[in-house]
């Protein structure tokens, strides 16, 4: 009865407190804010078989929760509403997330954007109905007999004035339609297009001055380019270099600063340049797109664990299948790639969970390779806690940060950041 009553509260609390106001600009959190998680962590206890972890995280269930750094919000909370928008930070920010994430990349006039591609405005945002569309790279193509509809908009192939005319939707598309508005209503049945109404794009230095209000710390993923570099002059290190100095202009500590990429010589560049904000770098493996990578394999991993540290990489952030492996009798356990990654000294971070959809088929790409042990979204929880107590992960992104604040307020040590 505790539970329900609890779920039922909460649910009514989301409405009033988790959505954005209508007037955004006064919507920031202060940092002592009472933070409000929703229903959904209580549905993921409630899916649980009956376990020990189950039950210390129903014991918990009525505490009083705080913000926490092990919970970040990828893109924001995309699980609900559009990625990268303001909006999707804000309700981040009230779900406890104690780390932000703002995927940069770059306009025609090379200014810096928070979006996860620097191709993806025909997915994320409303370009193919307005005027700018005749600016895309590749035009609106409907479905035919023969091929998906198609385009490509850029961020690069527009000017920043012109980017913060857009509005931020949910990410998708219809590859049967045989127009724009069909194509642009492509949201995965297991998200929302409720709160998708308004989506406020944001600049890197907008995200980051809203983050500094916020009282939260900062990952910004520096985006691999899809034009060909230097841009207008612009080369790969000046990129790399001007996601930097936005935070030096803003007089952010670098202690508040995790600066990431798949490119580990964007990493190396902080590190010999950039050593104050080098510190938090995080590589981001991307390796599995290799021919003859095995994450059961230490042979197939190029470069090997100690090379990364002998790099002075300090930071690893794997997908979550890699960190994860199955006993003889199916339990999940940490994986070879976990284990070398720990003992080598790295500190790991995992993504991206809540990004599955339901779990009762196996959970697809992210939980690969447990594919026999899912079968729920309890599993979900159990994953997590293997992924912190086995293989001592020191923050899960997640699309609906609710989830990792609720385990981490329950069986973690309170943040002391």
């Amino acid at each position: 009865m505790r539970v329900a009553f609890i779920t039922t509260l909460f649910a009514l609390l989301a409405l009033a407190y988790v959505l954005p106001s209508a007037n955004a600009s006064s919507a920031v959190i202060a940092a002592d804010t009472h933070i409000q998680l929703g229903p959904r962590p209580y549905a993921l206890v409630d899916a649980m078989a009956p376990s020990a972890l189950k039950d210390k995280l129903l014991a918990c269930g009525d505490k009083e929760f705080k913000a926490h750094a092990f919970s970040i919000g990828h893109r924001g909370a995309p699980l609900q509403f559009p990625e990268h928008t303001r909006e999707s930070y804000l309700a981040a920010a009230r779900m406890g997330a104690g780390t932000l994430e703002c995927d940069v990349t770059f306009t025609a006039d090379k200014e810096l954007v928070c979006r996860h591609s620097q191709c993806d405005l025909h997915t994320t945002t409303n370009i193919l109905q307005t005027e700018l569309a005749a600016k895309c790279s590749e035009p609106f193509t409907p479905a035919s007999t023969l091929k998906p509809a198609s385009a490509r908009c850029c961020n690069s192939d527009i000017t920043l004035a012109e980017f913060k005319t857009l509005k931020g939707k949910m990410d998708g598309a219809n590859e049967h339609a045989t127009n724009v508005e069909d194509y642009l209503r492509g949201t995965a049945d297991w998200r929302t297009d409720l709160y998708a109404i308004q989506g406020t794009l944001m600049t890197h230095r907008e995200s980051i001055a809203l983050f500094k209000a916020l009282g939260v710390q900062m990952t910004p993923e520096l985006k691999a380019p899809k034009v060909k570099m230097p841009f207008k002059g612009m080369s790969q290190g000046d990129y790399a270099a001007k996601m930097i100095e936005e935070y030096r202009q803003a007089q952010v500590p670098p202690s508040l600063v995790w600066p990431q990429s798949f490119n580990r010589d964007d990493v190396i560049y902080w590190l010999n340049h950039h050593p104050d904000f080098a510190s938090q770098a995080v590589y981001l493996d991307g390796r599995e797109n290799g021919v003859h990578f095995d994450h059961r394999k230490p042979h197939s991993w190029s470069p090997n664990m100690k090379e990364l540290a002998n790099q002075n990489i300090e930071v690893l952030a794997p997908p979550i299948w890699m960190l994860l492996d199955l006993d003889k009798d199916n339990n999940i356990v940490p994986s070879a790639y976990a284990k070398a990654a720990k003992n080598a000294g790295l500190k790991i971070i995992a993504w991206s969970l809540e990004r599955s959809g339901p779990l009762e088929n196996g959970g697809g790409w992210y939980y690969q390779s447990v594919t026999e042990a899912v079968n729920n979204d309890g599993v979900l929880m159990q994953v997590l806690d293997v992924l912190a107590q086995e293989v001592g992960v020191s923050a899960v992104f997640s699309d609906w940060p609710a989830t990792t604040t609720y385990y981490a307020n329950c069986l973690l040590a309170a943040d002391e950041n």
